[in-house]
């Protein structure tokens, strides 16, 4: 039976926040930025909620028809840093440097890493193709394992494939990284790797496939 996919507006806001702090209070990127439970637990939806605003005003969210699992999306416009430093300027990074400044201020001002995951994360971030970008994926912890996740991926997949476009992910543990390679993305060969002993992350690139591809092939 498929699973039914619908995509979330305002309405939905407090629910994707709630299942994004659910899902997430057991990643290791999540533990890095919020080390300790009772700190996580009281703070870590901010974060979510600040994403969650983000992704419902620029880009887009899927969610499953039960409410048990979402998917937030960005789409990112063609573009090179190496261009713009090339001419003299550093306007991208500065925008970098603020929007990361504000995240932290909005989130939990006194916790540094709030700040420096956000900045870690655009500076890995590949510039020069347009592409989507899947900054999270989150499903309801007594779901987890029955393929949500793949469904709603693969729902966005398609219209990558449709329109020729990349997509891109950073996967927050190796485990992770199989589900994401049978979907067709590629680790691209350097890891971020976050300080003060902090977890890996697996920044992951997928070429669009054609229809040909695609297809099943007759034996």
């Amino acid at each position: 039976m498929g699973v039914g996919i619908r995509a979330a507006g305002p309405g939905d806001r407090e629910l994707v926040v709630r299942l994004l702090d659910e899902a997430f209070q057991d990643d290791p990127v999540s533990g890095w930025v919020f080390p300790g439970e009772e700190y996580r637990r009281t703070t870590h939806q901010r974060l979510m909620a600040a994403f969650t605003d983000i992704v419902l005003a620029d880009g887009r969210i899927d969610i499953t028809e039960d409410g048990t699992a979402c998917a937030l999306w960005l789409p990112v416009p063609a573009g090179d840093r190496t261009d713009e430093a090339e001419q003299g300027g550093n306007g991208e990074e500065d925008d970098e440097t603020d929007e990361a400044v504000r995240l932290r201020e909005a989130v939990d001002p006194a916790n540094a890493r709030v700040e420096e995951i956000a900045r870690l994360m655009a500076e890995a971030h590949p510039a020069g193709r347009a592409h989507e970008y899947l900054w999270m994926i989150g499903v309801t912890p007594g779901r987890q394992g029955e393929g949500l996740g793949s469904a709603l991926i693969e729902h966005v997949l398609r219209r990558c494939d449709h329109a020729g476009l990349p997509a891109y992910l950073e996967a927050s543990s190796a485990r992770s990284t199989k589900l994401y390679e049978r979907l067709g993305f590629a680790f691209t060969g350097s890891t971020l790797d976050l300080p003060d002993g902090g977890p890996r992350m697996w920044p992951m690139w997928r070429e669009p496939r054609s229809r040909e591809a695609a297809r099943p092939r007759s034996s």
